[in-house]
């Protein structure tokens, strides 16, 4: 059998093929191009790579062109942990001494040795990973508000409520007299701010800022932070217009797919965390043989660390950051929006002493297993049957 190890890069590659034996085959330099690709493809066929007997890769990253031309077919796919690799590249040198061509090499090795210790891409629908795109893009865009919006908060809590944009828009300039702002005014600017609810209040409370006596900044000072403000006050809009839109486009594609009615039926899971849940575990049921490997993927289980009389059991530190941060959210919404999920999560504080993240940390858990035992029977969340009631003790008999 041939194996494959590819060192990839911005602009080359390298390529290396070994045997069973860890003899090297063959090996190249490609550009990242379609005649890079070209060339890589003919590299494979010439050593029988076929449609129905395709040669197993092995490279250090899931995204990219390369990696879509690699994923055309029935061929695997293996994404090595660069810290894996680097481990691996011991083996072969204890003078740590490392190149591209010999990282290729590496590669194509640890398929040889240790393919069944690595699990290859998910075999996940086109639809599927779409929406995993959008997913990710709207909780970035989501991130990237928070971040800009934070950002904003600092120079406002050291500035008074004295300026304001020019007529222009385009400049900022202190405003001598804040209280000339009459509660029209403020109504306007508040509603095309797009506040809807609550208005007359915030329309008193601005009144009273304005009219209160604050410390100054000198007046160049006061004129610098504005221009500084209206900047980040049009990355803010920018991020708020990219969520929006982000999360419109996931509403459209959710639906579309077959696992949405099946995960949208948790309690806590709206269309926004059922595309994030989703772009994480894919719609290969094959990725996961049971519901532990979900949950330690999602960084949901516990994690044992024994050496002799010793035993130590934490939360896992190597997860996927985006799921966990995504049951993170689910946990917290399922305590309102289920019973038996709010039962199970008093249970764990109160019998067990679980702190809150711990609490939710078990809930999520515990989610996650009956959302692979759902998707894998095509079957809806049913209350009862998730979280039967316990039954109460039987009286004991004098």
């Amino acid at each position: 059998m041939i194996y494959c190890g590819i060192d990839w890069a911005e602009r080359t590659h390298d390529v290396a093929l070994v045997d069973d034996t860890g003899q090297l085959l063959a090996k190249r330099h490609i550009t990242d191009d379609a005649a890079g690709y070209r060339s890589l493809m003919d590299l494979l066929a010439e050593y029988g790579d076929t449609e129905e007997t395709p040669i197993p890769v092995a490279i250090e990253t899931s995204r990219g062109l390369l990696v879509a031309v690699l994923r055309a077919g029935k061929r695997k796919v293996f994404v090595i942990n660069p810290m894996a690799a680097a481990r691996y590249r011991d083996r072969h040198a204890v003078s740590r001494k490392k190149s591209d061509p010999g990282d290729a090499l590496v590669l194509a090795n640890i398929l040889r040795t240790d393919m069944h210790a690595h699990r290859p891409l998910p075999n996940d629908s086109d639809l599927a990973r779409a929406i995993a795109v959008l997913a990710r893009a709207q909780q970035d865009a989501v991130w990237n508000r928070q971040q800009v919006a934070n950002q904003l908060r600092s120079p406002l809590r050291t500035t008074p409520p004295l300026w304001r944009p020019s007529p222009s828009g385009t400049t900022a300039c202190a405003d001598r007299r804040p209280a000339s702002l009459t509660r029209t005014q403020i109504t306007a600017a508040l509603k095309r701010a797009g506040r809807k609810r609550g208005i007359g209040s915030d329309v008193e409370r601005l009144r009273e800022a304005f009219r209160t006596d604050w410390a100054r900044q000198p007046e160049l000072v006061e004129d610098a932070l504005g221009k500084q403000m209206l900047a980040l006050l049009g990355q803010l809009t920018a991020a708020c217009t990219a969520a929006d839109d982000l999360a419109q486009a996931v509403e459209e594609a959710l639906p579309r797919h077959p696992d949405s009615e099946i995960i949208l039926s948790f309690p806590g899971l709206g269309i926004q965390l059922a595309a994030r849940v989703l772009a994480e575990i894919g719609d290969d049921r094959t990725r996961f043989a049971d519901a532990r490997g979900l949950k330690a993927y999602a960084g949901a289980s516990p994690v044992t660390r024994a050496s002799g009389k010793k035993s130590n059991i934490t939360r896992r530190w190597v997860k996927n950051n985006r799921l966990n941060h995504a049951g993170y959210l689910w946990a917290f919404s399922a305590i309102t929006a289920s019973p038996g999920a709010k039962a199970h999560y008093r249970r764990r504080r109160d019998d067990h002493g679980d702190w809150h993240a711990a609490g939710q940390r078990n809930l999520f858990n515990r989610m996650l297993g009956q959302l692979h035992h759902c998707l894998k029977n095509r079957q809806l969340f049913d209350e009862h049957t998730a979280f039967p009631t316990p039954q109460a003790p039987a009286p004991a008999v004098a």
